[in-house]
């Protein structure tokens, strides 16, 4: 059996810095990450990033007559895709003639336009509604945006120490940072966007072989080294390769809350852990016998998720399922969190571009195009007006 075994690292973190000047081709790159660095000791990205349409930068993040701030956001790989996506789409402030990324035309039509009905490019609608100046350009949005990949905790710290101006979550802040939840409600304001189901998956050949169902004591105790074979939860004889995500992720903190029951439970089962969703799917592709958990976007036909049985109750991968992981109720049901950071310039936590770019993710366009088809679970329509309370008043 081939086995990876290489660790993981973090990924360092990035300035805010505020910029000057026209945007460049690099300044529309919404689907840029900070990925080449996993170390999160390491020396800050200095950096600089063109803002668009020749704004010069504000400090404060707010409005100034034409001066606008780059929007900067890093964290959890779960919640990039969902961001990622917002931020090319912002970025590339297409017209509503365009039909397939905003607005309609006679052949297409973008989820939830009926609800919208403008004549303004994507990123000028709903940047002007929080006052912003429209360009009215295709690629030039009143600010440009852009989303660093790396970990829950490092979002967390980031936004917490003002490098970022999101942090994207898939843990709550208070495992990640050990806040309580008072210190949390002090420091920065929770959006969420979506939920995640979180699946545990296996590789194809235990799947094949049968193993299409566990008990959730059973994967607690393959995660705590009480079980060790699959031959002894009904699969083959075979040595169980059990693969983690990073200590620090969100998607770790919120299984080990979930299903062990602590953020600090221990996890002596676990073979190997990486960094990022992504890696682990590769991980479970690559090797026989494996198990791990993820994040929804990143299962598929190689990377199968199993159904569930809690306390006889059994949640099934299945949408139609009467019982699925797409469910409320399901266990291991996590928020997707985009937190803001409270300052002396924005005692409500919020400043305007952010709240701007909140916002075009808690419609009916950016529930449907950003979280239910990267294979996450819309927010209903109480959480969102919840989450949209959260927001300052528009314009």
């Amino acid at each position: 059996m081939t086995r990876k075994t290489e660790g993981v690292t973090g990924v360092s973190r990035r300035k805010f810095i505020a910029t000057t000047g026209a945007v460049g081709a690099a300044g529309v790159a919404g689907c840029t990450s900070d990925q080449s660095n996993n170390d999160d000791s390491n020396n800050d990205d200095d950096q600089s990033t063109d803002s668009p349409a020749g704004q010069s930068d504000d400090s404060d993040g707010e409005t100034s007559g034409s001066a606008t701030a780059t929007l900067r956001a890093e964290g959890s790989s779960t919640v990039y895709p969902i961001s990622n996506k917002g931020s090319s789409y912002w970025n590339s402030n297409a017209p509503p003639s365009d039909g397939e990324y905003w607005g309609k035309n006679s052949e297409t039509s973008v989820p939830g336009w009926d609800e919208i009905q403008t004549d303004k490019k994507i990123a000028d609608y709903f940047a002007s509604l929080y006052g912003f100046e429209t360009t009215d350009q295709r690629s030039k949005p009143p600010y440009a945006t852009i989303i660093g990949l790396s970990h829950s905790g490092t979002g967390c710290k980031a936004v917490r120490d003002g490098l970022v101006d999101i942090g994207n979550s898939s843990g709550p802040i208070t495992a990640e940072l050990g806040w309580s939840e008072s210190k949390a409600n002090e420091e920065v304001v929770d959006h969420v966007v979506g939920r995640d189901g979180q699946p545990v998956v296996v590789s194809k050949d235990i799947y094949d072989a049968g193993v299409t169902q566990l008990t959730g004591e059973e994967i607690r105790k393959i995660y705590q080294n009480e079980i060790t074979n699959w031959s002894e939860v009904g699969g083959p004889d075979q040595e169980i390769y059990a693969i983690g995500r990073a200590e620090g992720s969100g998607t770790d903190t919120s299984f080990r809350l979930n299903m062990l029951g602590s953020a600090d439970a221990s996890m002596s089962g676990v073979d190997t852990r990486f960094g990022q969703n992504q890696q682990v799917a590769t991980a479970v592709q690559q090797n026989e016998g494996a198990i791990a958990y993820m994040a929804l976007a990143f299962t598929g036909p190689q990377v199968k998720p199993i159904a569930i049985n809690f306390e006889g109750t059994v949640y099934k991968p299945d949408k139609d399922a009467q019982n699925t992981i797409f469910d409320s109720s399901y266990p291991l049901n996590r928020d997707l969190h985009m937190y803001t950071k409270k300052t002396e310039e924005t005692p409500n936590g919020t400043d305007k571009r952010e709240a701007a770019f909140i916002n075009m993710f808690l419609t009916t366009f950016g529930q449907v195009v950003f979280v239910e088809q990267n294979n996450y679970i819309p927010l209903p329509t109480k959480d969102i007006e919840k989450e949209k309370s959260k927001l300052p008043s528009q314009a």
